[in-house]
């Protein structure tokens, strides 16, 4: 059984193997997550928390029960409200302040992953451009070790592109899904709210 040293040298080597690309492709995996992951925890856990829909309709018929974020918005979006018009200018206010600044992370994110293979293939390039060199170079061993260490570098990078941009397309979906979710939540609560107030 490998201990975690040998498996350790055996990633150093691969790493290294990859050339100065492989730098660039970490500090991207790294934006990537860091980005990814802080969105879905603000979208899961902060403060768009929306609470239950059963909750809804009694707290638009008293906004002064009403917690939490669905509470404010309810609250702001009755307050001095005298038509149903204005009530949906103060709904599609809210869905800008809360929804424009996700679309623009999530644009960010799309960005961030769609380079990622895309960094992958710069060193593929590289690694193919060494490899001809060498085998332009003349023939011998240490040609042959200039070969295979060109087309390793090739290969490796294309596939750390790809290892960090596939799951990078799962979380963006999750973010995508999570914030359909709070569109429908809003249209909903703005649906019960010109129900329940009977505006003009």
């Amino acid at each position: 059984m490998e201990s975690i040293l040998d498996i350790f040298l055996k990633c150093t080597n691969i790493w290294k193997s990859g050339g100065w690309v492989m730098i660039p492709l970490f500090l991207l995996a790294i934006l990537i997550y860091t980005n990814g992951i802080n969105l879905l925890l603000f979208l899961r856990k902060g403060t768009l928390q929306l609470g239950k829909e059963d909750d809804w309709t009694r707290w638009v018929e008293k906004p002064e029960d009403a917690t939490g974020r669905v509470g404010e918005i309810i609250r702001y979006t009755q307050n001095n409200v005298t038509s149903s018009k204005h009530l949906r200018i103060r709904f599609e206010e809210i869905r800008k302040s809360l929804l424009q600044n996700i679309e623009r992370h999530l644009t960010f994110l799309s960005t961030l992953v769609a380079a990622a293979p895309l960094m992958g293939l710069l060193g593929t390039v590289i690694g193919m451009l060494g490899t001809f060199a060498a085998i332009s170079s003349g023939g011998g061993s240490e040609t042959a070790g200039k070969v295979a260490e060109g087309i390793s570098e090739a290969l490796i990078t294309t596939q750390t592109g790809l290892f960090i941009a596939l799951p990078g397309i799962f979380l963006i979906l999750l973010i995508r899904r999570r914030k359909h979710t709070i569109e429908a939540a809003l249209a909903r609560i703005e649906s019960v709210s010109l129900t329940k107030l009977k505006l003009d």
